[in-house]
């Protein structure tokens, strides 16, 4: 039976310079959260809840066209680059 990992893309990033990149995490944390396991997949990866919203959000705003969409878009942005930035930096001091 075949997993999810077997289909995953390898990180270059990491296969050349040998360290990890910004997105590393991010398929294998997808694959947890449609497996159920949240605090896996937030373990994993921790901006995937604030880029996901982002999305979610961008998506409904194409539909219905909310008010402040646009702020509320660009906040979430914020938001998810911060988790993307500041999980970097601490996967970088712990590991």
């Amino acid at each position: 039976m075949s997993t999810p990992e077997n289909f995953m893309l390898p990180c270059l990033n990491k296969q050349i310079l040998g360290f990890d990149c910004l997105g590393c995490g991010l398929q294998r944390s997808v694959a947890l959260l449609f497996q159920g396991n949240i605090l896996a997949a937030f373990k994993m990866y921790p901006a995937v809840f604030p880029l996901l919203a982002l999305f979610l959000f961008i998506g409904l705003h194409m539909f219905f066209k909310f008010k402040h969409g646009i702020k509320i878009i660009n906040l979430l942005a914020i938001i998810t680059i911060g988790f993307i930035i500041g999980s970097f930096i601490i996967k970088l001091i712990i590991t």
